[in-house]
């Protein structure tokens, strides 16, 4: 006998298997319409999958309502997009066909090189497909008989994968759609008309599994959606974001540059960026004095034994720069993680219980070998500054301080406005063997974790397989004003690292007897180029007062009042503003929108009326003119925001279309 729990408690008894479909069926003929696919105790399975013929399960029907929906059908629509590819252009050899955050993509090896202007030829098959509404149709093969098939397709590269990446699957799934046979786990919808409104996006080169030595493919991205007003505002939202690319602006307000002189995934801090990371390091830098941090330095390269003893080196070693050969033989690397450094400086001498918790903080830069194809301007670099610190405590100091670390991430991503986010604690999974450690100790880092945060009121979703090799963590991953989601600032538990299998940490407890601490590691911004990175596409590059490169300018309705000018300039900055003239013999009006368009937050704007009162002319660079006021009083209202860090709102390519018809007018 099987019993289905469904989500409102109920219970629903059959005498033998029966698959999700015909549980909704039971329900009501509306539901089994609808019923796209089912979660059985947690696992997402296809509508037609069959349930256990005994015992009690959880079960949870999948309509379009449901936000695990729309993944499953984009990657039922990646399928119906590698169907009509292989329509088209014959010969063609599959990849990889997954979802990703905001649609899907499809990885191809075909002579013929796709572009922009095969789109409408291949949208125009997959609507053939999708309006057939054949259903997908799953065959469970053992490994041999997979091999086998995939060698009939001539499909080399999914034998390879069979053969490598799924050596321990005895049994492996297919599913059919038409002519179209493809590898895939699953699940799907029912069939392609499920498949809402689509459109296809772009093609880039792709590496085969990703490896530079492995030939290079198509990789074909497209997204889909259950309704065309969904996908328009998506697109809306893709255009929005090109707008505000990190990488365009960054160029076209002189924040930063790489060079390919340098290397690629360098970047060149120009003056106006370096006054941003400046500003943030200081403010970083204060809240960690004011909460009994002590800042340290540690050297750019270190022995290669050093992250052999932590284990770094074995676990991410591809993702490190080469050791370099030095003339005794010993091999140094470019410092991949600061926190080996950390515990160094903590091992200089011995500890007395007396000082933990002792909280050591360093702006260290550390360098990671990313794949060319995966470095993107600031986002994904090669060489990058932490805002890193660890904290080396006892067992009962572990709550108190992960919850003062959790609190601190919160305020600096709220003082830059990044105040939605949601926390995702990265588990161990036990079937892994990449964590290192007892389970024990696993398990004791993880009930704190999940102690604090309930303790603090947080939201949060346990996700296993995303813990270091060496604790579980705290990630806070950031949605910004366009919706999308960054991981930015991470906390992390460690049990490990301080072992006597790894560095041997101790103290001295108040009995007299030697212990082992606890470390946390933790970054509220985590990358200083990936987080204002992230900020320059968030404000549109258009700062808050209090990180503008330039925070006031000056400008003269004519030349006469320029020495009037200047002497209010000279007053900003006396006052700690980052303040320009401008002095031009342009119409004011020019002046003005030039200051618009280089995102000025303020301008002063001085004419025979001001010089004669002593005063200025406030402009602001989001609400427009704000009339007549005295130079102090404007001053002490410019002071006032910065002191409180204030994010008005944020900057648009629309508001900067408004900014430039209002400077017009003058």
């Amino acid at each position: 006998m099987l019993q289905v729990r469904l989500p409102d408690g109920s219970v629903k008894e059959f005498p033998s298997s029966v698959t999700p479909k015909q549980v909704a069926a039971g329900i009501g003929a509306g539901l089994a319409k609808a019923a796209l696919a089912a979660e059985i105790d947690g696992q997402i399975i296809g509508i037609d999958a069959a349930l256990p013929s005994e015992g009690e399960v959880a079960l949870r029907i999948l309509t379009k309502k449901d936000p695990e929906s729309l993944a499953i059908m984009r990657h039922s629509c990646a399928h119906v997009m590698a169907r009509a590819v292989m329509r088209l252009f014959p010969g063609v050899k599959l990849a990889f066909g997954p979802t990703e955050p905001g649609g899907f993509y499809y990885d191809f090896d075909l002579e013929h090189g796709l572009s922009e202007s095969d789109f409408p030829a291949i949208e125009a098959e997959m609507a053939k497909i999708i309006k057939q509404d054949e259903a997908f149709e799953r065959i469970e093969q053992s490994r041999d008989k997979a091999v086998q098939v995939c060698r009939d397709l001539g499909q080399d590269y999914k034998v390879e994968h069979i053969e490598g990446g799924l050596g321990d699957h005895n049994q492996l799934s297919f599913y059919r759609q038409g002519e179209f046979l493809d590898l895939c786990r699953g699940p799907h919808v029912p069939g392609a008309g499920a498949i809402g409104a689509f459109k296809l996006l772009s093609v880039a080169g792709a590496y085969w599994k990703g490896d530079e030595s492995n030939k290079q493919l198509q990789r074909l991205r497209g997204t889909a959606f259950f309704s065309k007003q969904d996908l328009e505002q998506h697109l809306q939202r893709l255009e929005e974001a090109k707008r505000r690319d990190h990488r365009v602006l960054g160029k076209q307000l002189e924040l930063f540059t790489i060079s390919p002189v340098v290397g690629a995934g360098l970047v060149l801090w120009q003056p106006k960026g370096a006054i941003i990371r400046g500003l943030m390091e200081t403010f970083v830098k204060e809240e960690l004095r004011r909460r009994g941090y002590q800042a340290v330095y540690t050297p750019n390269i270190g022995r290669v034994e050093l992250y052999q003893i932590s284990g770094h080196y074995p676990y991410y070693k591809e993702s490190m720069f080469s050791p370099i050969q030095m003339e005794e033989g010993e091999l140094y690397m470019l410092k991949p993680m600061n926190c080996p450094h950390h515990i160094m400086i903590y091992k200089a001498r011995p500890r007395s219980y007396r000082e933990l918790p002792l909280r050591l903080a360093e702006f260290g830069t550390v360098y990671r070998y990313e794949k060319s194809g995966e470095v993107s301007g600031m986002t994904r670099v090669r060489g990058f500054t932490q805002d890193d610190a660890h904290i080396f405590c006892t067992d009962d100091q572990v709550p108190g301080e992960f919850a003062a670390c959790i609190e601190m991430t919160k305020h600096v991503l709220q003082c830059v406005g990044l105040d939605r986010y949601r926390v995702r604690l990265g588990f161990r999974d036990p079937a892994s063997d990449k964590y290192v450690g007892a389970p024990e100790k696993w398990d004791r880092a993880q009930n704190s974790l999940v102690e604090v945060c309930d303790r603090l009121g947080m939201q949060y979703k346990v996700e296993l397989g995303e813990a270091a090799f060496y604790g579980p963590k705290a990630d806070f991953v950031v949605t910004d004003c366009l919706g999308r989601e960054w991981q930015l600032g991470t906390v992390q538990l460690d049990y490990i690292l301080p072992s006597a299998d790894r560095f041997a940490l101790e103290y001295i407890g108040a009995d007299n007897r030697t212990h082992q601490p606890v470390m946390i590691h933790r970054a509220p911004l985590g990358s200083l180029e990936r987080f204002i990175g992230v900020l320059i596409e968030h404000f549109a590059g258009a700062f808050p007062l209090w990180l503008a490169p330039e925070q006031v300018r000056v400008m003269v309705v004519s030349e006469k009042h320029e020495q009037y000018a200047r002497d209010i300039e000279r007053r900003l900055a006396e006052a700690g503003f980052r303040v320009q003239g401008d002095y031009r013999s342009e119409k004011i009006g020019a002046k003005i929108r030039d200051a618009q368009l280089e995102l000025v937050p303020y301008m002063f704007v001085v004419g025979q009326r001001e010089a004669e009162v002593g005063g200025v002319a406030v402009r602001d660079r989001l609400e427009g003119d704000l009339g007549s006021m005295s130079v102090d009083a404007a001053i002490q209202k410019l002071q006032q925001e910065v002191a409180s860090k204030a994010v008005r709102k944020t900057f648009s390519a629309d508001a900067a279309v408004e900014e430039r018809s209002t400077a017009n007018e003058y």
